[in-house]
């Protein structure tokens, strides 16, 4: 049975990271099926885990959210954006995302996740804008700094994927280890 809940793993793990490129909250998920995992199969088992690979997901999810948040704050801040812009272009990251989720390119398997990772940089482009203009500055101005988050929400999100790619990584190695 222990094989059994280890492939299980490797799948939702998988799926977690996939999420995560998504925009969705994956690396969570792969922090909760290690949790699960945890408490399903003994530390004793040929594929048994301790806590500590738990806490380092934990520690290792925690990382990609600070690093995805700071990323876009970071872009539009370094470009003068206000407040009011950085939420904006927020809201509209998790709306162009999710719009892209479901309008996708015509590319075979990878067109709805590489619209979603672009429809999200577009949504917080246009919020930033949107932000910026209700804020009372000119297109211009408005426009450079939605430039800042469109590349800081695709470079946070690739951040954040990276690291999800590394709590995957660790959890298949402390798997066979």
């Amino acid at each position: 049975m222990t094989i059994v809940w280890a492939l299980l793993l490797v799948f939702v793990v998988l799926a977690g990271w996939l999420l995560t490129v998504l925009g969705m909250p994956g690396n969570w998920v792969i922090v909760a099926a290690v949790v699960v995992y945890i408490l399903l199969v003994p530390a004793d088992s040929p594929a048994g885990m301790g806590w500590g690979v738990a806490v380092a997901m934990a520690c290792l999810a925690s990382l990609g959210e600070l690093i995805e948040f700071l990323a876009g704050a970071l872009g539009a801040a370094k470009a003068g954006g206000s407040r009011r812009g950085a939420v904006l272009a927020l809201v509209g990251s998790l709306a162009g995302g999710v719009v892209g989720l479901f309008v996708g390119l015509p590319i075979p398997l990878v067109g709805s996740l590489a619209a979603a990772v672009l429809f999200a940089g577009a949504g917080a482009f246009v919020g930033a804008v949107l932000g910026e203009q209700w804020k009372g500055r000119d297109l211009g101005e408005s426009c450079r700094i939605g430039h800042a988050a469109f590349w800081g929400r695709l470079l946070g999100t690739a951040a954040k994927a990276a690291i999800g790619a590394a709590m995957a990584g660790v959890a298949i190695v402390a798997l066979i280890a």
